[in-house]
């Protein structure tokens, strides 16, 4: 399967690198978009889910680095949850 990275940007100014076992990412982020934070929360959980998925059905068991990057972000997006303007932008893919 072809991994890929998503950079993105918190609303802080932070920038990640995540990772997605799956070029899944790039049907639901468009590089140079900002997405409001609930979103973006939600595509990546729609995303990874699906990537983790893929992984399962050709290997038998889910992708475990898929499911912790989305343990990260929603980790991450907890703490800008009390923003209701705060976005993320993806800035690229990699």
């Amino acid at each position: 399967m072809p991994e890929m990275r998503f950079h993105i940007r918190w609303p802080d100014g932070v920038t990640e690198a995540c990772y997605s076992p799956s070029l899944v990412i790039k049907d639901y982020f468009q590089p140079g978009n900002a997405y409001p934070l609930a979103e973006f929360l939600a595509r990546s959980r729609t995303a990874l889910t699906i990537a983790s998925d893929r992984v399962e059905a050709k290997y038998g068991r889910p992708c475990s680095l898929a499911l912790a990057q989305l343990s990260r972000i929603e980790a991450a997006g907890r703490s800008f949850a009390g923003r209701p303007d705060a976005t993320v932008k993806v800035e690229a893919f990699e």
